[in-house]
């Protein structure tokens, strides 16, 4: 490592777990990774030339999607393996320190949320949950609902209160969604040791012309992803009108929770 070089971080994890050679695993920049250990932790990094991912040309680099795809890929590569290999709380792109010392402070200074983001994750894998509506399919669903619970009188009547319902779906397709959205998420993490929802994702963004309803992410205990799995298809049989769409395993980005913004 040289004056010009600075450290990129990839994951912490216990010093126990990893040793001083990470074999032929390479980096964001092709560098050869290595822990950098402080007492009882160890956080995987790389050396990588300032001249790419010092503040400013990091910046200007994250903003070409291509070399952010290849960079980020690159980053999952590492703390994939490192996952595969125990137990790693993985960190978000793009967190570059001056020197293994300020590496070193960081593990110390934040070692009590480390430890206990290591207890949380070990054993553990995250899984994604995506929840697509068919307003379509999910009006019907409702309405059918509604119909059953008013269904009295002739034909007639019969009618009129079939179309009502569907009238009434139809203006309450979105919050029927979202309800049973939050339902969902509900049970998924009844089936986990913890469970998260994020952003939905725009259409626009990920290139699908779906609707989506729920994103979620669970961590699951190893021995109960098969478990978990049935869960989701259970789910999916249980909710007219909702698709779900299953996910994983991933490293437990979404569980990290220790790391701190770039110093």
């Amino acid at each position: 490592m040289t004056d010009a070089d600075g450290v990129w971080l990839y994951a912490v994890t216990s010093a126990a777990d990893v040793g001083e050679d990470l074999g032929d695993l390479t980096g964001v920049a092709g560098e050869v990774v290595r822990p950098v250990v402080s007492g009882d932790l160890a956080a995987v990094v790389g050396s990588v030339p300032l001249a790419v991912f010092g503040d400013e040309p990091l910046r200007r680099n994250l903003e070409d999607l291509t070399w952010l795809e290849a960079t980020a890929r690159a980053h999952d590569a590492v703390v994939s393996a490192l996952a595969r290999q125990g137990t790693a709380v993985p960190l978000r792109l793009a967190i570059v320190f001056r020197d293994d010392d300020r590496v070193r402070g960081m593990l110390e200074e934040r070692r009590a949320a480390f430890e206990s983001a290591l207890a949380l994750v070990r054993g553990r894998t995250e899984w994604g949950v995506k929840a697509y509506g068919d307003r379509a399919a999910l009006t019907a669903a409702v309405a059918e609902a509604d119909l059953a619970k008013s269904a009295r009188g002739g034909a007639g009547t019969a009618y009129l209160l079939r179309r009502r319902a569907q009238l009434s779906a139809q203006e309450t397709v979105e919050r029927d969604a979202a309800e049973r959205a939050d339902r969902i998420h509900e049970l998924l993490v009844r089936q986990a040791a913890a469970g998260r929802r994020q952003p939905v994702t725009d259409p626009v963004l990920n290139g699908r012309r779906d609707w989506m309803v729920l994103n979620g992410t669970y961590l699951v205990d190893d021995d109960r992803a098969d478990e978990f799995a049935s869960a989701v298809k259970d789910l999916e049989n249980r909710f007219a009108g909702i698709r779900l769409e299953l996910t994983g395993p991933w490293p437990p980005y979404s569980f990290a929770g220790a790391e701190r913004d770039t110093t």
